[in-house]
C-alpha cells in the first residue's frame, strides 16, 4: 500500500474524508513504513499542552495545544506526506492553511501532501472547538513547531545514514541533501530511520526565517478540497450514508420551553416509509446544549420522515415564553436603555460634563434577533455497537459533542468516537451539539441501528440558538467647538450566559469586551452602563456575535456626532480614536481581551488609525459624488483584528438601494494565507450586508415568525456589492501577534452603510434591517 488509508477502506460508510483513530492510524504506519507515529506518542515532548502558568491564548482553552509531530504528521514510503487537520473546516480554510503551515516548516512538496481529518479528541489533539476566530490565531505557532521537529529528525536520520555531522545537512524541497557532496535521500527513503528517534525538543527547533517560507504569506496555495468540493464530491454531515441507515426528523415546541402533554401518531404511522415515532423529553432550564425534545419521526428516507410529521397531531403544554413578542419587546428594552443601568465602565464625571456641554445630541438603536442560517441546516447521524457510540456530524465542537453524547447515553467518553465532517456553514450554530446528541438518543432507542437527524430549514431557523436583540442608547455632549466632551452607552440585549444559567440578566464580560466596554475612544468623561434584559429564548453565538449591535451603534453615532459638529466623518473618527497608543485593555475595563494577553495584544489605537487612513484613501474618500449617492466610513476592533470600511451606495427616487462598491482595509497582523483571509472578508461584507438590509428573526405569541429563506432574507447576486476591494495591511514581521480573520469583518458593515445612506439621502437609519425603509422621493 502506497497511500495511507485509501478510500476504499471506508466504502462500507461511503464517507470520503477520512477520519482515522489512533489505533488505526499507528497500525497503518506499521504496515507501510510511515514516519513519526511507529512508536509510543509517550517518545513525544514530555508537555504537549501548554504550562498551567499561562492562561492567555491557546493556554487559556480547554486542552491547551499540543505541537507533537507523531500526532500530526506521518510520511510514508513513497514519500507522502499525511498531516491531520484539527479544527473543522466550514468554508474558512483552515484544512488547507494549517497542514500549509506544517508543509512549509517540514519543507515538504505540497502536491506530494495529503490532509487528513483527526477525530473528536482534545486530550490528543488539543483544543478543536472551532470559533472565536481562533484556530490560526491559537495553532500557528504550535504547527510551525510541528513541520520543524519533523524537519529535524529526517536531517538527523540523514546525517547517521551519511556518518556526517547534522549541521552539514539540510532538508529541501521533500528532501535531504548532505551540502558538501550534493548527495541527497528522499523523504520517503528516510521515513523508517526517522521514525526511530526521539523527537526533538521545542528549545532545540530551528524555525524559518519568513524570508525562507515557501507558502506561508505567499497566498499560491489552492484550497485542498476545492476540487473536491466544486465536483459535488465533498462529504457534508447530511451526505452521511451507512448501512441499514434509518432517518429521522424531530417535531419541536414552537414556543421555547413547551414540552409535549399528548400526541396522536396514527396518522403518521400510516405514511409509507415511517416506521416509529420516538418521544425525546427535553431538559429543564437552563438550555445548555440540551436538545429541545419533541416526538422523533424514524422513517426509511428523510422524506417520508417529514411527512410523517406533517401527519402529527402534538399538543404541548405552556410555556413562560407563551407571550414573547418582538414588538413588545422591542418597547421593554427601549424603556430599560432610558434608565440608569449597571455601570461597567466610568471615567471622569459624565454628570457634570453633560451641564456645560454646549450642545448634547442623542440616539437609539435597535438590532433584531438573527438565525445563523448555514448553507447545510445541522445534521447528525449516530450508530452504537457493543456499548460505543459513533457520530458522524458537521459540528464546530467535536470535544462538546463527545462529552455531551457520553452524558446523555450515561458511557464513559471513551467510548463515543466522533467523525467530523466538512460543514456546510457554521457561523456559531454547529458549536452547539444538541442535533447531535438527537442522533445518539435515537440510535439508542432503535437498538443502536444508524440514525440520521436532519434539519430542515424550518427547523433551523425557528429552534436556533438566536443571536441576541438589543437596543443600543447613546448620549454625548460636545463643547463650542465642536470637540467631543462626554459619552454615555446603555448597551440592552439578553445575554448568552442566559443559555447556561436561567437568570442571567445582564452582558457577560465577553459581550461587553465586544467593541463596547472597550471602546478605544479619547473621550475624558465617558460612562457605560448594561441595564437588565430577560432572556426568552436560546441565545447562542453568531458570527461577530455582539461586535455586531455594538459596532452599528457605536460608529452610526460617531457619524452623527461629525454631522452635529459640522465635521466630516472621516476626520471627526480620527479625532475620537486620538493618537497612537497602546492602551493595556484592563485600563478600559476589559478583563477578557479576546481571551489573549494584555501585554501581547493591546489595544492599539495607531493600528486602528491606519486602517481608517488606509481606507479612506482607497476608496477616495471626499469625492463629488452625484445626487443620491454618498460613502459611509466606520471601522471596529474585534478578534484582535482591526477593520474599516467605506460603502458606496446609489439610492433611486424609488427608495431603490444599490452598492456598487465597498473597500475593506484590514490589519490582522501577519498573513498566513492571504487569499483566504480576502476570501474571508469578502464573506462578511456580503454578510454584513445582508444582516444590515434584511435579517430578521420575529417572534409572536412565543414563536418564531419566519420559517424559510422568503421570510427569513439573505442578500441574492443583483443586492451584493458589485465590486468589493480587500486592502491588507502588511505586518512588520511575523513577531507581530495574529489576529482573527473569520468574524471581524462583519461588524462594521451595517454601520459604514447606514452612514453611507444619510450621505446619499440625509435619512438616518436607526433600526435594522433596513430593508424598506427609504424613503421615495
Amino acid at each position: 500500500m502506497n497511500n495511507f488509508l485509501d478510500n476504499t477502506e471506508l466504502a462500507e460508510d461511503s464517507f470520503c474524508i477520512t477520519n482515522i483513530s489512533r489505533r488505526h492510524f499507528i497500525k497503518q504506519l506499521a504496515l507501510t513504513g510511515f514516519v513519526l507515529a511507529v512508536g509510543d506518542v509517550s517518545l513525544a515532548l514530555a508537555d504537549e499542552t501548554a504550562g498551567a502558568t499561562d492562561k492567555f491564548g491557546a493556554d487559556a482553552m480547554p486542552h491547551g495545544w499540543v505541537d507533537n509531530p507523531l500526532v500530526f504528521v506521518a510520511i510514508a514510503t513513497d514519500g507522502t506526506v499525511t498531516i491531520l487537520c484539527h479544527r473543522s473546516e466550514m468554508g474558512q480554510g483552515v484544512r488547507t492553511s494549517l497542514p500549509m503551515v506544517v508543509a512549509d516548516e517540514l519543507e515538504a512538496d505540497w502536491i506530494r501532501v495529503k490532509v487528513e481529518q483527526a477525530l473528536g479528541d482534545e486530550v490528543r489533539y488539543g483544543n478543536q472547538d472551532t470559533d472565536g476566530s481562533r484556530s490560526m490565531r491559537h495553532f500557528f505557532m504550535p504547527m510551525r513547531r510541528v513541520g520543524a521537529a519533523a524537519r529535524t529528525m529526517l536531517e538527523l536520520a540523514a546525517a547517521k545514514q551519511w556518518g556526517v555531522p547534522v549541521q552539514e545537512v539540510k532538508a529541501q524541497a521533500h528532501q535531504v541533501i548532505h551540502t558538501a557532496t550534493s548527495r541527497t535521500l528522499s523523504y520517503g527513503q528516510l521515513a523508517k530511520a526517522a521514525s526511530k528517534l526521539p523527537v526533538p525538543s521545542r528549545e532545540s527547533l530551528r524555525l524559518k526565517k519568513p524570508a525562507e517560507f515557501r507558502y506561508i504569506g505567499k497566498g499560491g496555495v489552492g484550497i485542498y478540497d476545492g476540487l473536491t468540493i466544486v465536483k459535488g464530491r465533498g462529504q457534508y454531515g447530511i451526505d452521511t450514508r451507512l448501512d441499514d441507515m434509518l432517518y429521522a426528523v424531530m417535531a419541536r415546541a414552537p414556543v421555547f420551553g413547551s414540552k409535549v402533554l399528548r400526541y396522536d401518531d396514527s396518522k403518521a404511522l400510516k405514511v409509507p416509509g415511517v416506521i416509529r415515532t420516538i418521544e425525546l423529553k427535553g431538559s429543564p432550564p437552563p438550555a445548555e446544549f440540551n436538545p429541545l425534545g419533541g416526538i422523533a419521526v424514524i422513517a426509511t428516507n428523510t422524506w417520508a420522515a417529514i411527512q410523517g410529521r406533517k401527519a402529527l397531531k402534538i399538543e404541548w403544554d405552556k410555556s413562560p415564553h407563551d407571550g414573547y413578542d418582538s414588538v413588545a419587546y422591542k418597547a421593554e428594552l427601549e424603556a430599560a436603555a432610558r434608565k440608569p443601568g449597571k455601570v461597567v465602565r466610568n471615567d471622569g464625571d459624565v454628570d457634570a460634563a453633560f451641564k456645560t456641554a454646549a450642545k448634547q445630541v442623542e440616539a437609539e438603536y435597535y438590532a433584531p434577533h438573527l438565525a445563523q442560517a448555514p448553507m447545510e441546516p445541522p445534521a447528525a447521524t449516530a450508530r452504537i455497537v457493543k456499548g460505543h457510540c459513533e457520530i458522524w456530524s458537521c459540528t464546530q465542537a467535536p470535544q462538546a459533542s463527545k462529552e455531551r453524547v457520553a452524558k446523555w447515553l450515561k458511557i464513559p467518553e471513551d467510548k463515543v468516537t466522533v467523525h467530523v465532517t466538512l460543514l456546510g456553514g457554521g457561523f456559531g450554530r454547529k458549536s452547539k451539539p444538541d442535533y447531535v446528541i438527537e442522533a445518539a438518543l435515537l440510535s439508542k432507542a432503535m437498538n443502536g441501528k444508524p440514525v440520521k437527524v436532519t434539519w430542515t430549514r424550518e427547523d433551523d431557523l425557528q429552534h436556533s440558538y438566536f443571536h441576541t436583540v438589543s437596543v443600543e442608547r447613546l448620549e454625548a455632549g460636545l463643547d463650542d467647538q465642536g470637540k467631543l466632551v462626554a459619552w454615555l452607552h446603555r448597551t440592552v440585549a439578553p445575554t448568552i450566559s442566559s443559555t447556561f444559567a436561567p437568570d442571567s440578566k445582564h452582558q457577560m464580560p465577553v459581550e461587553l469586551g465586544m467593541g463596547v466596554i472597550n471602546v478605544p475612544f479619547a473621550i475624558p468623561n465617558l460612562r457605560i452602563e448594561n441595564p437588565e434584559a430577560m432572556a426568552h429564548t436560546r441565545i447562542g453565538w453568531f458570527r461577530s456575535v455582539s461586535n455586531i449591535p455594538h459596532a452599528f451603534a457605536i460608529q452610526s453615532f460617531v457619524a452623527e456626532l461629525a454631522n452635529a459638529a459640522g465635521k466630516d466623518a472621516k476626520d471627526f473618527l480620527l479625532e475620537l480614536i486620538g493618537p497612537a497608543r497602546r492602551i493595556d485593555p484592563g485600563t478600559l475595563g476589559d478583563k477578557w481581551n479576546q481571551g489573549e494577553s494584555p501585554v501581547t495584544y493591546p489595544v492599539d489605537t495607531g493600528r486602528l488609525r491606519r486602517v481608517v487612513e488606509t481606507v479612506a484613501q482607497q476608496a477616495g474618500w471626499g469625492r463629488t459624488l452625484p445626487k443620491g449617492q454618498g460613502l459611509g466610513i466606520a471601522a471596529h476592533y474585534s478578534f484582535v483584528t482591526y477593520v474599516a470600511v467605506v460603502v458606496e451606495v446609489l439610492v433611486d427616487g424609488n427608495g431603490k438601494l444599490r452598492i456598487p462598491r465597498v473597500d475593506v482595509a484590514v490589519d490582522c497582523g501577519p498573513q498566513v494565507n492571504p487569499e483566504r483571509i480576502r476570501s474571508q472578508i469578502e464573506g462578511a461584507c456580503i454578510m454584513g450586508v445582508s444582516l444590515a438590509t434584511l435579517g430578521e428573526i420575529s417572534f409572536k405569541a412565543g414563536a418564531v415568525v419566519q420559517d424559510n429563506f422568503h421570510t427569513y432574507q439573505i442578500t441574492r447576486m443583483d443586492e451584493a456589492p458589485l465590486e468589493i476591494r480587500v486592502h491588507l495591511l502588511p505586518a512588520a514581521d511575523y513577531d507581530t501577534p495574529l489576529g482573527g480573520v473569520g468574524e471581524p469583518g462583519v461588524p462594521p458593515i451595517a454601520p459604514a452603510l447606514c452612514n453611507a445612506i444619510f450621505a446619499a439621502t440625509g435619512q438616518r437609519i436607526r433600526q435594522l434591517p433596513i430593508r424598506d425603509q427609504l424613503r421615495k422621493d
